[in-house]
């Protein structure tokens, strides 16, 4: 099992509370806010990959992430549901991010929105099997996504091996991320940044993760 140290000291424990990451002492029921930025920044990169792949007259990689059709639930009911039924802790969410962009780092796939649920239930159930000691088993996370079991265990594979199955995550590298949810909560903040894309393989080995920006919006790639 994987551990994220969210109370060690000098890591951001006052961006871990605003982000909904640590329960608050007063106990109030509510939905922690890294739910709504993390859909809000998947959402605007699919908007953004689908116009640029338009624009470019460009079809994107089939996988089996992709379904034929785009599901009529909205990102934000599915994190949501996902949230809901799983029973896990807010800070799978934003593992669930990071492996998404390993993921997208690691292939030439973009985001859209054909793919961007699949690749969330899958990024998600394998940060809750990493992150937490107790997790409902793959046919449960099926049903929680609307998919089958053969499928939701094809993705797990393929996902773990396009990651190479490095699922850990270090306090600073989980920091990074928080940083860039909590960017997103600010009105003026734009994604439309210069994206630099880098040799995980080479990075890997040494690091957890290479020092350059993320690449969930891969429309600029």
């Amino acid at each position: 099992m994987g551990t994220l140290a969210l109370h060690t000291e000098d890591v951001g424990l006052g961006l871990y509370s605003s982000l909904g990451l640590i329960e608050s002492d007063k106990g109030i029921p509510g939905t922690p806010l890294v739910l709504p930025l993390l859909s809000s920044l998947l959402e605007r990169s699919v908007q953004k990959n689908e116009k640029l792949l338009d624009s470019m007259k460009k079809k994107d990689a089939i996988t089996i992430f992709h379904g034929l059709k785009a599901p009529t639930m909205s990102i934000r009911k599915y994190i949501d549901r996902i949230f809901k039924y799983s029973g896990c802790t807010p800070s799978c969410f934003v593992v669930a991010y990071i492996y998404m962009d390993r993921f997208l780092q690691q292939t030439d796939v973009y985001l859209t929105s054909l793919n961007v649920h699949r690749l969330l239930i899958t990024a998600v159930m394998l940060a809750v099997k990493f992150v937490e000691d107790v997790y409902y088993n793959n046919a449960y996370y099926a049903r929680v996504g609307g998919i089958t079991i053969a499928e939701m265990n094809r993705m797990e594979m393929k996902f773990l091996f396009s990651l190479e199955f490095r699922l850990h995550v270090t306090t600073e590298t989980f920091k990074s991320y928080c940083l860039q949810l909590e960017k997103e909560a600010a009105a003026e903040y734009k994604i439309e940044r210069p994206i630099q894309v880098c040799g995980l393989k080479e990075s890997w080995p040494n690091k957890d993760e290479p020092k350059c920006a993320t690449t969930i919006a891969r429309y600029s790639c």
